[in-house]
């Protein structure tokens, strides 16, 4: 649990190099300035380029103590596997975090470094979550049937709608695609989030497993919305002919970004539990009439 929030406070500090046009503060990696441990002046946008920098290195520390406590002391193969999984992808972020120094920010590496930073912090969260208690006690499966698509089924498209919602917003921010592609986005993962909470709510609201996340994400997902109008406010219309990045726009486009992380983290939580709790009852097969003979015989 350390771990996901510390994830999100390294997108909550790359998102403010980004708001601050501090991409290329410090312009050589993976030294700074030359050095690869001397701290250069702390001003202007050094200050949040090196200072994010700093805080991946202490993330990527923690996540490679993480994998090799998880592979010392876990039982389950597959939660070992997820630990080196976490740790591949956190190396392959500081390469392309790099990459983008010394490519001069492209947008697509820039946009596939904030995705998968998105993504550590799932894999992070659904870590913390399969260590819980309560993920470690049994409980009995609630059976599905009639229903098209199946709990467990909406709620993954949901998750993954989320994630490319996230991407959309990324390729935005990073100047790499246009404002309308990210609203229509916006929509549909808002008519997604809808539809998946009133099934959670409605048919297994007594199941605190689902409910919890359910009502999160409802709650985030306002939230969002409002971040987001917000964050259009400042930067598409009132200071958009700002020489220099204003605070009201770096503060709703950060805590957009952040809202967004937390959004599919939670989407993620709630796919897994309804996959663990669900079982979707499959229909019948259809006896044909050679079938019937068969039987019959």
């Amino acid at each position: 649990m350390f771990l996901a929030v510390c994830t999100l406070l390294l997108i909550v500090a790359g998102a403010l190099v980004t708001s601050n046009d501090a991409g290329l503060s410090v312009p050589d990696w993976p030294t700074s300035f030359g050095s690869l441990y001397k701290i250069p002046p702390m001003v202007g946008g050094v200050k949040y380029e090196h200072g994010h920098r700093m805080f991946a290195e202490l993330v990527g520390l923690l996540i490679i103590v993480m994998a090799v406590w998880t592979e010392r002391v876990e039982q389950r193969k597959w939660m070992k596997v997820l630990g080196w999984v976490a740790l591949a992808a956190v190396v392959g972020q500081g390469v392309l975090g790099g990459l983008t120094v010394l490519f001069y920010l492209p947008w697509a590496i820039s946009t596939a470094h904030a995705t998968l930073a998105q993504t550590i912090f799932c894999v992070v969260t659904a870590m913390a979550l399969f260590t819980s208690k309560g993920w470690l006690q049994d409980s009995e499966p609630i059976v599905e049937h009639g229903l098209t698509p199946g709990t467990p089924a909406l709620t993954t498209i949901t998750a993954a709608c989320v994630w490319v919602q996230l991407i959309l917003g990324a390729a935005f921010r990073h100047s790499g695609m246009k404002l309308l592609p990210h609203l229509i986005g916006a929509c549909v993962v808002t008519a997604m989030l809808c539809w998946t909470v009133v099934r959670v709510l409605s048919r297994y609201g007594n199941v605190a497993r689902l409910r919890k996340p359910a009502q999160t994400v409802l709650a985030l997902l306002m939230i969002q919305l409002g971040l987001g109008f917000f964050a259009y406010l400042t930067r598409i219309q009132w200071d958009k002919d700002a020489v220099q990045p204003m605070a009201g726009m770096v503060i709703s486009t950060v805590l957009h970004v952040a809202g967004g992380a937390l959004v599919l983290a939670t989407s993620v939580i709630l796919a897994i539990q309804t996959r663990r709790v669900i079982t979707v009852h499959e229909k019948p097969a259809v006896l044909t009439t050679s079938s019937r003979k068969a039987v019959t015989a």
